[in-house]
């Protein structure tokens, strides 16, 4: 069984309220432009969008032209992620778009097994794979790195 998981923060978004409706901004958009080339370079065919509703993490998740689900909370957990995801029994890939503390808490979940409050920077994409069951990080890319 094996299944690549890829974590995305939301890119830059403008301030204000309410928080759901933030869009991101012109360097928000150019940020979320450069991860997408390099992840879409890199993704199979058939790979899931999973995105939280809010409009910033919408916008990120498009910037890679494949159909987007919106199937996260804005407030989910790392657990609540991993289920949406069929994390580790589904096969295939899976990118997660959404926010912080979640992703953070979610990648070290993966990769030590508990939960912590890990920071992961706005644009920045982690890509987890599980193989044989293992959980290895392929990957820590954001804009400024592609």
């Amino acid at each position: 069984m094996s299944m690549d998981l890829i974590l995305w923060r939301h890119a830059e978004a403008d301030d204000g309220l309410p928080d759901a409706s933030r869009a991101l901004t012109a360097r928000g958009e150019k940020q979320a432009a450069k991860v997408a080339r390099w992840l879409r370079r890199r993704l199979p065919d058939d790979t899931r969008i999973l995105s939280s509703p809010a409009l910033r993490a919408v916008g990120t998740a498009r910037a890679l032209e494949l159909p987007v689900e919106q199937a996260l909370a804005i407030g989910t957990s790392a657990a609540d992620i991993l289920a949406a995801c069929g994390w580790p029994a589904a096969s295939g890939t899976v990118v997660v778009v959404g926010h912080q503390p979640a992703l953070g808490r979610t990648a070290a979940l993966l990769l030590t097994g508990e939960e912590a409050d890990w920071n992961i920077r706005k644009a920045a994409a982690w890509w987890f794979a599980y193989r044989g069951g293992e959980v290895t990080l392929r990957a820590v890319i954001g804009p400024d790195s592609v």
